[in-house]
Order: structure tokens, then C-alpha cells, then sequence
């Protein structure tokens, strides 16, 4: 990665848990300058944007609106900076969350987040085997049907269905990554992926650096 004053990624800290998790993660990627913010001066001059979380997508939501981190993530995303979702931060890129009643999404991939449906386990916990429907550099050099660790109870259901970039299966197929433009998102922990998930967040490094 580049050298720069500006941190290349920031991690939006908007109270929602997994934060250092995912930082160390993208250290043992062997990717530089990353920093965990909940400024939004600080996220404003990021060069690529993480979102990671676990908890409800109502306090997600009510918390990035509170903040103010909302809208500058948003107005990031518009000029063009590279976005990586992670679990509920892939949740959150859509355009309505479906738990314990409704609420809005950022409305960057449209669709919606529900509840896995019944006749499994819930929530979703271990590892799952990750198909592509499509190419994306997000999983450049990552095997098709490598495993990745999930942990949660929500699935995105995208208006798009060429969105899906990875797709698994817990009694049902359901999206493990979505993208559309510059935001990327994806249902699993890469930072508790092991080589296949370091990978993930090195790709990710190279995407914005290649955007900058």
C-alpha cells in the first residue's frame, strides 16, 4: 500500500462490536494503513472504507444515523471510494432490514435482509464452502469452494441477482457476497477465514489501491 497523511482504509467504529478483530485481520493480511475511527474527518479523507459489526441491524442503522457517519459514508461511496461490508455491515448495504420490524439500510446494494428461514439451527455458526456466480476481484486467487467462518441469523436477499458474488448454502442458497460498483460485502468473517479470509482482506487492499 501507498503512503499517504490519510489512513488508506478506515474502520467505521459506530459501537457495533468486532472492530480490532477485523484490523488485525487486515494486519496479518500485510496490509498498511489501516485505522479504526469513528471520526468523520478521519473517515472523509479514507482512501477505502470497512464496515464491519455484529448486533442488530436497528442499532446499526440508529447508531450510523446518530453519529453522523451515515452521511459521510455515504457521500464517500458516491465519489467513489471502495466499501467492504462485513456480517451485519454486509446487511446494512441494503435497502431494508427485516428484523424485529423495519428499518432502512443504506440502500447501496437494493434488497433486503430477513431472517434465515426456519428448519436450521439459528444462528448460522461454523464454516461454509463459498461458490462464485461471477468474477470479482474481491476473491482474485481464492479457490472456488473455499471455506470461510459465518456467524449469524440474517440473509441478504438482493433485487439484483447479479449482485451475488458468492454464494453458499444453510438449508437454503443464500448471498455470502455482494457487489455492486465500488461496495463490496461479505456474510462471513474473513478475518476468522484463515488463509482464505486474509486473502480476502488483501484483495481488498489492492482494489483501493488500485481505485486511488
Amino acid at each position: 500500500m501507498s503512503d499517504s497523511a490519510a489512513p488508506v482504509i478506515a474502520i467505521v467504529d459506530y459501537r457495533m462490536g468486532n472492530l480490532r478483530s477485523v484490523e488485525k485481520g487486515f494486519a496479518a493480511a500485510g496490509v498498511q494503513g489501516v485505522v479504526v475511527t469513528d471520526d468523520a474527518d478521519v473517515l472523509a479523507s479514507a482512501r477505502g472504507i470497512v464496515l464491519p459489526g455484529v448486533g442488530a441491524f436497528r442499532d446499526a442503522a440508529a447508531n450510523l444515523a446518530a453519529s453522523g457517519l451515515r452521511e459521510v459514508l455515504l457521500s464517500r461511496v458516491a465519489a467513489g471510494t471502495p466499501l467492504l461490508g462485513i456480517c451485519l455491515g454486509m446487511q446494512l448495504l441494503v435497502t431494508t432490514g427485516l428484523e424485529d420490524g423495519t428499518w432502512e439500510g443504506l440502500d447501496l446494494v437494493p434488497g433486503v435482509c430477513e431472517r434465515l428461514p426456519g428448519g436450521v439451527k439459528i444462528p448460522h455458526i461454523g464454516w461454509n464452502t463459498v461458490d462464485y456466480p461471477v468474477g470479482s476481484p474481491l476473491f482474485e486467487g481464492i479457490p472456488e469452494g473455499s471455506a470461510f467462518y459465518f456467524v449469524h441469523s440474517y440473509r441478504v436477499l438482493p433485487t439484483d441477482a447479479s449482485a451475488v458474488i458468492g454464494r453458499t448454502e444453510y438449508g437454503v442458497p443464500f448471498a455470502a457476497a455482494v457487489a455492486s460498483g465500488n461496495v463490496f460485502g461479505v456474510q462471513f468473517h474473513p478475518e476468522k477465514s484463515s488463509g482464505s479470509g486474509l486473502a480476502l482482506l488483501r484483495n481488498f487492499g489492492r482494489i483501493v489501491d488500485n481505485a486511488n
